[in-house]
């Protein structure tokens, strides 16, 4: 009973977030002539090229990467079933994060018919490597930032190794080896070395790269122009917020945004440049998901049979923000 209730919450939980987010941000906090005003001064279709080319672009290097990783530590399976099963797991992105990532490791776990856990380690790789990157992105920045910038991109830096280093002791005290169902993964996390995750860290880091070029060129089309230091510094504090239990990050982006790049570009202008990148986002998972709909289909029946069966669906223990 305690499980399907927390089961319950966590469906209904981004739902609730995303709602409240959207009725405070367009109900309330919205003057609606300044955001048509800023919506008709954006280059759109230059927008919207930038736009679609940033989702497809952060779609294929993650689904390459999460092939790598499947490849590389549990079994050597083609890298297009892995596209393919990506590719019908955005089809219910556009709903559902968690159902999207569950949805991904059951067919992975299918396909390399491994257990579990060792599917959810490989989850956990391109996470914390992503993670290790960001970090480094927000700690190499600080000394470029006025005193008055610091405060929030500070805070979670240091708040990102703290939680980077409490991990790591964590592991090598081994309390989560007594834990029942973590002994396995804590076995796993201990084989890997750090020179087989040298092709997954030069990865991100091009990709963080591009993503900061990627975000100076949309919001600079929809007329928000944020210098490139600023950006690349506050890049990884979005993540942080888009890991916030969402539908499909409406109401989340929004406030980051707009919380965060304000002194770049009036509150109307950062709401309506967020909303719009959510709804092409939302559009283009949809798409993507269309074309792989044979596997969504496969997807979601073996979820259906799964839980009929009585049986837990694998879920990421963290889930990655993907594309801010």
């Amino acid at each position: 009973m305690e499980r399907a209730r927390g089961g319950t919450w966590r469906r209904f939980l981004p739902w609730g977030i995303s709602l409240a987010a959207l009725v405070y941000v367009f109900g309330y906090a919205t003057d609606w002539g300044q955001l048509v005003e800023a919506t008709g001064g954006a280059n759109l279709p230059l927008f919207l090229f930038i736009t679609v080319v940033d989702k497809l672009a952060f779609f294929f290097v993650w689904a390459f990467l999460q092939a790598e990783a499947i490849r590389r530590f549990v079994a050597p399976v083609p890298r297009r079933s892995i596209l393919a099963i990506r590719g019908g797991s955005e089809l219910f992105r556009a709903v559902s994060n968690p159902l999207a990532d569950a949805s991904f490791l059951l067919g992975v776990t299918r396909l390399t018919t491994s257990r579990v856990d060792a599917v959810v380690v490989v989850a956990l790789i391109p996470f914390v490597t992503h993670l290790l990157v960001l970090l480094a992105q927000l700690t190499l920045l600080l000394p470029f930032l006025g005193p008055s910038e610091h405060g929030v991109v500070f805070v979670t830096a240091g708040l990102g190794w703290a939680l980077v280093g409490a991990s790591a002791v964590g592991l090598m005290l081994a309390p989560a080896a007594r834990i029942p169902g973590l002994s396995r993964i804590v076995h796993w996390l201990r084989q890997v070395r750090v020179r087989q995750l040298a092709p997954f860290f030069v990865s991100f880091a091009l990709l963080a790269a591009f993503d900061v070029l990627i975000q100076g060129a949309a919001s600079r089309a929809f007329g928000i122009a944020i210098p490139w230091t600023e950006l690349a510094a506050r890049i990884p504090v979005l993540y942080a917020a888009l890991s916030i239990p969402s539908v499909g990050n409406f109401g989340v982006r929004e406030f980051a945004w707009a919380g965060l790049f304000a002194e770049f570009g009036s509150q109307d202008a950062l709401f309506a440049y967020a909303f719009a990148t959510n709804s092409i986002f939302l559009l283009l998972n949809v798409l993507i998901g269309v074309c792989f709909l044979r596997r969504a289909f496969e997807l979601i029946a073996d979820i259906r049979s799964t839980r009929k069966r009585g049986e837990s669906v694998p879920e990421p223990i963290l889930h990655d923000a993907m594309d801010p």
